[in-house]
């Protein structure tokens, strides 16, 4: 899929939304614009994404499931149809527990890191 900037509107079916390898444990896929990302992720019981920052404002919608967000000495128990709103360069991490986890994330500016 290409997810070069373009002043074209973009359409991406159901088919061409492949999921990728992230860390162990979870899936993603992604579209973006020029200043704009979506990323879906599906995340296995049991998994964690390291405490980690990024440029990118990042705001967390969880489908199904509970994304569990610590920052510092502050947890947060994101569950379905709940969102989390992180600003630039704030130390985190996710992990989930026993249950998988469905969930979108928009990120501005642009994550490179998950541009196919």
């Amino acid at each position: 899929m290409n997810n070069q900037p373009t002043q074209e509107i973009q359409y991406y079916p159901k088919d061409a939304l492949k999921l990728s390898d992230d860390v162990p444990g979870a899936r993603q896929w992604a579209v973006s614009l020029e200043n704009t990302m979506l990323t879906y992720f599906e995340v296995d019981s049991n998994c964690t994404f390291d405490s980690h920052s990024h440029e990118s404002e990042q705001i967390t919608m969880v489908l199904e499931g509970v994304l569990y967000f610590e920052h510092g000495e502050m947890g947060f128990e994101v569950k379905a149809g709940e969102t989390i709103a992180i600003p630039s360069n704030i130390p985190h991490s996710v992990y989930t527990t026993e249950a998988a986890v469905k969930a979108v994330d928009a990120w501005s500016p642009v994550m490179s890191k998950y541009q196919n």
